[in-house]
């Protein structure tokens, strides 16, 4: 029987070897392997979820936001439009299915936070997402048909008040903001409104525009049918009188009491690594700065409405237990 000397070299362990092959493949100009699990994130495209139609303000909005931020990622960010329920069918699907990886995010609209309250979900707005960045906020108004009857926004109500329930108006969708802040208006104003819900902004705008509404209630996707002559905006629902159309009232100096702005951001399905989160935070960041950026949201009559992923996870708490009593008050809570 042959005795292994013992100061002979043992042979080396498969982890010494894989290192022993990693040390040849580097000294020979080759990159060393490296775990799929520790590639670098981002090693592919991220998809971002727009959960309205393509051609609405916030299309038009989010895939400049994400073509700048890809030049910070190093990968493409591709946009898919997943519109329904009121801008929610998308990210709840995408918190349901999609990995906690970091390839899949979405925008967050408000209508996550109100949804809840107004019928039996199987998602949770606060538990089920992970906040990555708040980005915007909206400039909502009234617009009407360059022909329609309506002048001013005090024809629209009064022919409310003379024909209870003939006159209607389109939103992006029940429990929507549009929505929201119009059946909000109507009580305040003691009229009764017809509310016609559509997929989102491109529908709505098609509708009017071939008059199966009487008027729209949307975010600035209208302001290029505004600017064209083509539609007439009658009110806006901000603080203050929008800079691009100054002539015009809100709702609020009007006397109606509405304010709204919805803001919104990204978010992804819950579990994330903060280091991930991190990364797309800061790439959107620099994005959100980027003059072309602050160009898109002077044309759309959007300010900034930044936050970092806590600070956005903490306003949406307040947020959701503060529209809960809203909604109550609207009649508008599930039953």
């Amino acid at each position: 029987m042959t005795r292994q000397n013992p100061t002979a070299p043992k042979p080396p362990t498969i982890r010494r070897r894989s290192l022993l092959l990693a040390g040849v493949a580097a000294s020979a100009g080759a990159a060393p392997w490296v775990p799929a699990q520790a590639q670098a994130y981002p090693s592919r495209p991220i998809t971002l979820i727009v959960p309205w139609p393509a051609g609405g303000s916030t299309d038009r909005h989010l895939r400049t936001l994400a073509e700048l931020a890809s030049k910070h990622l190093g990968q493409p960010i591709t946009v898919e439009n997943r519109p329904g329920a009121g801008g929610t069918l998308g990210p709840s699907t995408m918190a349901q299915t999609a990995k906690p990886d970091g390839y899949t995010i979405a925008q967050f609209p408000l209508g996550l936070l109100r949804m809840p309250h107004m019928q039996k979900t199987n998602w949770d707005p606060l538990n089920d997402f992970t906040y990555i960045i708040g980005v915007s906020g909206y400039t909502f108004g009234l617009t009407v048909k360059a022909d329609s009857p309506y002048k001013t926004f005090k024809d629209y109500i009064e022919a409310a008040r003379q024909k209870p329930g003939e006159i209607n108006y389109g939103s992006t969708g029940t429990g929507s903001s549009p929505h929201l802040l119009m059946e909000e208006l109507a009580g305040n104003a003691k009229v009764k409104l017809v509310h016609v819900p559509f997929k989102g902004n491109a529908d709505l705008q098609a509708a009017l525009l071939g008059g199966h509404v009487m008027a729209q209630s949307d975010a600035s996707g209208w302001d290029k049918y505004v600017d064209a002559g083509q539609m007439r905006l009658l009110v806006t629902f901000g603080e203050q009188r929008t800079q691009r159309w100054p002539e015009v009232p809100t709702a609020q100096e009007l006397g109606y009491g509405v304010v709204s702005t919805s803001p919104y951001g990204l978010a992804g399905p819950k579990g994330m690594d903060p280091a991930v989160v991190k990364t797309l935070h800061d790439a959107f960041k620099k994005a959100m700065d980027d003059p072309k950026h602050m160009e898109v949201l002077g044309q759309l009559n959007q300010a900034v409405w930044y936050r970092n992923g806590e600070d956005y996870r903490k306003w949406a708490g307040e947020t959701f237990a503060k529209d809960k009593a809203l909604i109550e008050r609207l009649g508008l809570a599930a039953k």
